[in-house]
């Protein structure tokens, strides 16, 4: 069996609602530097904090550093901020560097399925997704995602039994 989220987020993380029952995530697949389609269902046995941006949304451009910085801090969540749009690989590879977020892989979805599949209606989306494979908790807009709590709660969620 693997644990979920028990506590509520901190106040840092305000805008992280808890779902009252864990969901299944969307199978759809993105791109990565690569060229490679990946899906959602490959990270399962971890904590996924799935983001969904756009170079043109200030708010998400913004927490973009406070994502890498949450990456670097918690080894085991891994964070999936998946730029959707009409932007390349190479234009978003360049794109993370030049906002100190270059520890983020780069993935693309230029078809917008991710934002459409997730009934996002607003951006920055980030979902956090159990190792388990199903979205637990969902933010809509930005968040301090580097914040010391925000880091702790990372950090405190349950490992996969």
């Amino acid at each position: 069996m693997i644990a979920k989220p028990v506590h509520a987020p901190p106040a840092a993380l305000a805008k992280l609602r808890l779902e009252d029952k864990p969901r299944a995530v969307p199978a759809v697949a993105f791109t990565d530097a690569s060229g490679a389609r990946h899906m959602l269902g490959e990270f399962k046995g971890h904590y996924v904090l799935l983001n969904l941006w756009a170079t043109w949304c200030a708010p998400c451009v913004r927490e973009l550093p406070a994502l890498a910085k949450l990456q670097s801090a918690v080894p085991g969540l891994r964070v999936v901020a998946v730029n959707v749009g009409r932007s390349s690989v190479a234009d978003t590879a360049a794109f993370l560097s030049a906002h100190q977020a270059a520890v983020l892989s780069v993935y693309v979805d230029t078809n917008v399925a991710l934002e459409r599949s997730f009934g996002a209606y607003g951006l920055p989306l980030s979902v956090l997704i159990d190792p388990k494979g199903e979205e637990v908790a969902r933010a809509v807009g930005p968040a301090e995602w580097d914040a010391p709590e925000a880091i702790a709660y990372f950090r405190s969620l349950p490992k996969q039994e």
